[in-house]
């Protein structure tokens, strides 16, 4: 097998040559190529940075049987053409050693194949960075002398993932990913204030921009507010909307909706489909081709669950509205789970937007505001009842009062007690959407893009001492 510039076994002959090696009366082989490029600064100072490189593989054997078709699957890194045999022969023991597959179909047919995949992988470098950095060490600059302090990373990944199988799928895809997280403090660290954003090459992001934003933060924590617990009229950005409709979508499996373990089953028996979530005009979708969030357009499945199947790898995944105009209208299935279910087959998402038909700026809602509070972002959140979805967390970098349209100052950190399906059905404006980065869950899921949400009465359970 040749070998790529770095030495490796290129990926699609690595493919190959395990599908050649399977004896197994059906195979998959995913290998996910991977590089990343990091910057991380304390201080106002740059203090690390790194490229790393690594491999890994995933072979999915399956065995027909009497009582129906098992699978196994093992994955491992750094595997170079000495350890295929040895992995192939394990994933194929591990599916004689198994019992039927639940989630057993035949494997995907009839894709057209990539015409990049015998291409080398993509690769990102620190070039990434090339117009980034020199505007981080301006950001740098204007915080020292304005006595801030700027803490933060930067961190750039690209996945070149290569499926094949022994019905002739030949697929890749190449997924770029950047976050950039900023956070400006105090020098007595009483302050603190944090922004994000989600990138795919690091040249829509301005470090500048985003020390100006957090400044303006700092100087409304200046003056400090104590608030009891309470329901507050509140404006959850961006950034906490996205961390709250990702957990709903991770829990919108169908199966458990009709199993009647989820909030999105009905009562007595059924499932909500068509049910009308909220008032507002809101479409939460996902598209594997939406600008600036492009995400796999066909199922990349490691392992098997109620919300993927390995049997389903190479599947198309179309776009999908998961709610219509603020009805309830898919929700997850494979093709397993749709054949249960009865449902439409909706395969899983790799990216989410809201639309909620607002025009306004966050900064137009906050003038816009009698007295209510306005959130900078949440974090360690938590489910308290799946059939409620009752989340739990807390607020994070600022909480702000705001009183006749103006930040008037900072108040304490709360505990929240809060079902993100419920917070649709009693939210009353939605801003104008835009692409956020998830605080929370950024290192499992960063292309999104919604509006900031006011919520009338957010429940602010208890007094948080957290930053």
């Amino acid at each position: 097998m040749s070998t790529l510039s770095n030495g490796r076994t290129k990926p699609h002959e690595i493919v190959e040559r395990a599908l050649e090696l399977s004896t197994a009366d059906g195979c998959v082989v995913i290998a996910d190529e991977e590089s990343s490029a990091n910057l991380r600064w304390a201080g106002n100072a740059l203090t690390t940075n790194g490229v790393t490189r690594g491999r890994t593989l995933t072979v999915i054997a399956t065995v027909d049987g009497k009582e129906g078709t098992a699978s196994g699957v093992v994955s491992r890194s750094a595997v170079t053409a000495a350890d295929l045999e040895p992995l192939v022969r394990a994933a194929e023991e591990a599916a004689r050693g198994a019992g039927p597959a639940e989630d057993a179909q035949p494997l995907v047919t009839g894709t057209p194949a990539s015409p990049d995949f015998t291409d080398a992988p993509a690769e990102t470098t620190s070039a990434v960075f090339a117009d980034f950095a020199p505007a981080l060490g301006e950001a740098f600059a204007r915080a020292r002398a304005g006595g801030r302090e700027l803490y933060g990373f930067a961190y750039h990944e690209l996945v070149s993932t290569y499926v094949g199988t022994s019905t002739g799928l030949r697929l890749r895809h190449d997924q770029p990913n950047g976050t950039l997280e900023l956070n400006a403090k105090s020098p007595d660290r009483q302050r603190s204030a944090w922004a994000g954003r989600s990138t795919r090459d690091f040249k829509d992001v301005d470090p500048t921009a985003l020390d100006a934003e957090l400044a303006v933060r700092l100087g409304w924590a200046e003056r400090k507010i104590d608030l009891p617990a309470g329901r507050y009229e509140t404006l959850l950005p961006p950034t906490a909307v996205a961390d709250l409709l990702i957990y709903q979508m991770w829990s919108a499996a169908a199966r458990d909706a009709v199993e009647g373990r989820t909030v999105f089953s009905k009562p007595g028996d059924g499932t909500r489909l068509g049910e009308k979530l909220s008032e507002l005009p809101l479409t939460l979708r996902s598209d594997p081709n939406a600008p600036g969030l492009e995400s796999a357009p066909f199922v990349i499945a490691h392992s098997s669950g109620d919300e993927a199947s390995v049997f389903d790898n190479g599947l198309p995944v179309p776009p999908t509205e998961w709610i219509r105009d603020g009805e309830l209208a898919r929700l997850t299935t494979t093709r397993h789970t749709a054949a249960l279910t009865g449902m439409p087959l909706a395969p899983g998402f790799g990216n989410l937007i809201l639309d909620g038909g607002g025009e306004k700026s966050l900064e137009e809602m906050v003038a816009a505001t009698e007295r209510g509070l306005l959130l900078t972002c949440l974090w360690y959140i938590r489910e308290v009842d799946p059939a409620t979805l009752l989340l739990t967390g807390l607020t994070r970098d600022g909480v702000y009062l705001v009183e006749n349209g103006q930040v008037v100052g900072e108040v304490n950190n709360f505990r929240f007690n809060e079902s993100p399906v419920d917070l649709l059905s009693r939210a009353s404006e939605a801003g104008r959407t835009e692409k956020t980065l998830p605080r929370e869950w950024s290192d499992w899921f960063t292309r999104a893009a919604m509006p900031a949400l006011r919520i009338p009465d957010f429940n602010m359970s208890s007094v948080s001492k957290g930053v």
